[in-house]
């Protein structure tokens, strides 16, 4: 009992859940405490400033740096009521993560002391080192120069002692370095296409918001069995691990009673999470053991892309309080469910939601199947590009396993939907609709109101599915940053609707009714995007060679994957709506490949190392036991009946010895293979031959290593297996 996996084993069994007070307010009363939002605002700015910001934040007016003095004083009043001392700009690179350098209120007085300053200077522009992220090239080591700029849009916040304040990042020559500068030019895109869009069927709406509802899964495991596996800790899953012979099959998890340490955890996190402005609502267990959800109110999808952001941080930070690590890789163990974060997208106006079926006149029915069906026109469209937007070396390894959306792109709408666009297309399109005078159009459709009423099933198998009154994108990664996803999204349907609303104005132009116009390119375009809608089992052998037959992309290499984003109709895509351009899109890729092949060649590395250093030593010695067992058994009983008696551990003893020999081969291979990636200059290639030739051979050194964990004595193995890593107790 002297292994460390034993003692460690006990200590985690042993720990209690900390004790957390409950908020003696209401979630009402402490809601957003550490953000300077509007009630904020209007309390520290004075009514003119209050006025020039909001107009801003709401209606996308340019930023008045005349105002910024004025605003950064306020906030620093606000901030120093609450102890703060320092400041950041808080941005999101091309790493996946966030970014943060912190700078004190503080400035020479000129008489030889120090004044606490914060000028309007320092709120709306920082210089961090553009050479030092990830930029593709776009940057050169002896090129440092970039700019942080503060983003109005998303609310200040306050954590522990620093202001801290979202902002975008961009080079000294202006190339989006991050994910929130794109992400703010696709939101503004598909606002103006879909309120230029709108005003066919009502002139009063003013503008078109994306809300985004996340859900962000995630797995807690305890923090000292955590440190006692370095696969865990330096790439954020296991490497090896034979399944435990209980595991997600009695179906006991899903929404079970939550254990009560991860309960003292929830509630702490949400607390922490409503202080900072995060709406959570939901939390729940999830399907695989040790699997947990937490999903908030939606939100306009810039804020609602920050906030997730500041959550993956915030519970990394929590559970360290608990004694938990929290797993945010998208399949940390092998054999059972992986971690997602379903994106729920929507568009909403300053009088609806457009993707809202139940319209009170036939305008708004028709509107709502216009939007509908250019949603879909973007996605089939980019079906690719889209898979690109999610695909990474985390999230490949949970797409098209049995609990997630498959490495294919489709839509499932429902059967009262597909009815639905299937009737518009094929009905004659003079029983479709007609005009009766000032009482407006009535249309030959199904009632589209009843949709509404569990219009759809619940198809998991589906990458982007209708939900009632959103799409729900759900094969985005658990530890991804959600506006990858949503750029593209944006954009695809930004372009969608511009070529929808251009075709229905020249047909208008040359003299048809409005109407007939709109129906005239709906039901085009129900037939162009047909190929993209599938209700059927998305993981079955017949959806791909379906989906193969009907054109859609079927590639599965993630590094192959991100071609889409060099594609010339991603490019003119990009370009046309002013979102993203080529030299961007070439650099992003350059990251994608180089961060792929960065995260593999750390996992060939640590399997290496734990190969040598802890399964063969521990394989080894529990067959020289074994061996010294056979010997001591010849010299009691002889050899014939030694021989008979024996039988069992001298088979042990060679499958040791062929698997640690198949395991120290493997390990040579992998080295090998690593090595002749290693000299190839060019990031994909590179990325590709790692994808090619170092996954395949990292695959068969694990099967070996979990078969010697069925076979080597418990008490040796030094790794937390799996039956103690997933039940938290």
């Amino acid at each position: 009992m002297s292994n460390l996996r034993f003692e460690v084993v006990a200590e985690a069994f042993r720990k209690r859940p900390l004790e957390v007070p409950a908020p003696k307010e209401r979630p009402s009363e402490y809601f957003a405490k550490y953000v300077f939002n509007r009630p904020k605002m209007y309390r520290y700015l004075s009514v003119e400033v209050y006025n020039k910001l909001i107009d801003v934040i709401d209606n996308g007016c340019r930023l008045d740096r005349s105002i910024a003095d004025a605003v950064a004083a306020g906030m620093k009043r606000w901030a120093e009521e609450h102890g703060v001392t320092h400041y950041t700009h808080w941005f999101q690179p091309l790493t996946e993560g966030t970014a943060e350098k912190h700078d004190a209120f503080v400035e020479h007085d000129g008489k030889g002391g120090m004044i606490e300053e914060f000028s309007g200077k320092l709120l709306v522009q920082q210089e961090p080192d553009a050479s030092s992220f990830p930029n593709g090239g776009i940057r050169n080591t002896f090129e440092a120069r970039g700019y942080s700029a503060w983003d109005p849009t998303s609310p200040v916040f306050i954590i522990d002692d620093t202001l801290c304040i979202p902002t975008i990042f961009i080079s000294y020559t202006g190339e989006a370095l991050d994910y929130k500068a794109p992400l703010l030019k696709s939101l503004h895109a598909v606002g103006e296409a879909a309120t230029a869009v709108c005003r066919y069927f009502d002139r009063k709406v003013k503008k078109v918001q994306t809300n985004l509802g996340w859900e962000q899964e995630y797995f807690l495991v305890d923090e000292s069995l955590y440190s006692a596996r370095p696969d865990l800790m330096l790439t954020g899953r296991t490497l090896m691990g034979h399944d435990s012979a209980k595991n997600q099959q009695m179906d006991d998890h899903y929404f079970g009673t939550i254990p009560e340490r991860v309960q003292a955890f929830m509630k702490d996190l949400e607390t922490q999470a409503l202080e900072l402005g995060i709406p959570c609502k939901t939390r729940h267990n999830e399907v695989a053991p040790g699997q947990f959800e937490l999903a908030p109110i939606y939100e306009e999808c810039n804020l609602a892309v920050d906030h997730n952001m500041l959550l993956m941080s915030l519970m990394k930070k929590v559970a360290h309080k608990h004694g938990f690590r929290v797993l945010l890789h998208e399949k940390p163990f092998d054999g059972i469910n992986g971690s997602g974060k379903h994106n729920n997208w929507s568009l909403v106006t300053d009088t609806g939601v457009l993707l809202h079926a139940a319209g009170k006149t036939p305008e708004d029915n028709l509107r709502f199947v216009v939007f509908i069906v250019e949603t879909l026109m973007g996605v089939y469209r980019h079906n690719g590009l889209l898979k690109a937007s999610i695909m990474s070396a985390t999230n490949a390894h949970r797409l098209g396993a049995n609990e997630a959306p498959p490495a294919i792109i489709s839509s499932f709408l429902g059967r009262q939907l597909t009815d639905l666009l299937d009737h518009i297309e094929k009905a004659d399109k003079d029983e479709l609709f007609n005009v009766v005078g000032k009482k407006g159009m009535k249309l030959d459709i199904p009632e589209i109101p009843e949709l509404m009423i569990d219009n759809t099933d619940r198809n998991r198998t589906s990458p982007f599915a209708f939900t009632g009154n959103r799409f729900e994108f759900r094969a985005v990664g658990s530890e991804a940053n959600c506006a990858s996803a949503l750029i593209v999204l944006n954009t695809a349907v930004a372009e969608a609707l511009t070529d929808f609303k251009q075709r229905v104005d020249a047909l208008i132009a040359g003299g048809e009714d409005q109407t007939s116009a709109i129906i005239d390119v709906i039901r085009e375009d129900i037939r162009r995007c047909r190929l993209i809608r599938f209700d059927g089992n998305g993981y079955s052998d017949e959806w791909k060679a379906e989906a193969a037959r009907r054109g859609l992309d079927c590639e599965a290499s993630c590094p192959l994957c991100f071609d889409r984003y060099l594609d010339p109709e991603t490019i003119r895509m990009f370009e046309k709506m002013n979102v993203m351009s080529r030299s961007e899109l070439e650099a992003r890729n350059e990251v994608k490949w180089e961060t792929y092949t960065k995260k593999i060649q750390i996992e060939a590395r640590v399997m290496g190392d734990l190969s040598m250093n802890h399964i063969i030593p521990v394989a080894t010695h529990y067959q020289s036991r074994l061996a010294k067992n056979v010997e001591g058994m010849f010299n009691v009983f002889g050899r014939e009946e030694g021989k008979a008696l024996t039988a069992r551990n001298v088979k042990i003893i060679r499958e040791i010895a062929e698997r640690t020999q198949l395991i120290e081969t493997g390990i040579e291979e992998l080295v090998d293979a690593r090595k002749v990636a290693n000299r190839i200059q060019n990031e994909r290639e590179k990325a590709v031959a790692y994808h090619d030739t170092v996954i395949p051979k990292m695959d068969r050194v694990r099967y070996q290593i979990d078969k010697l964990e069925l076979i080597v004595a418990d008490e040796l193995w030094t790794l937390p297996k799996y039956r103690e890593l997933l039940f938290i107790r």
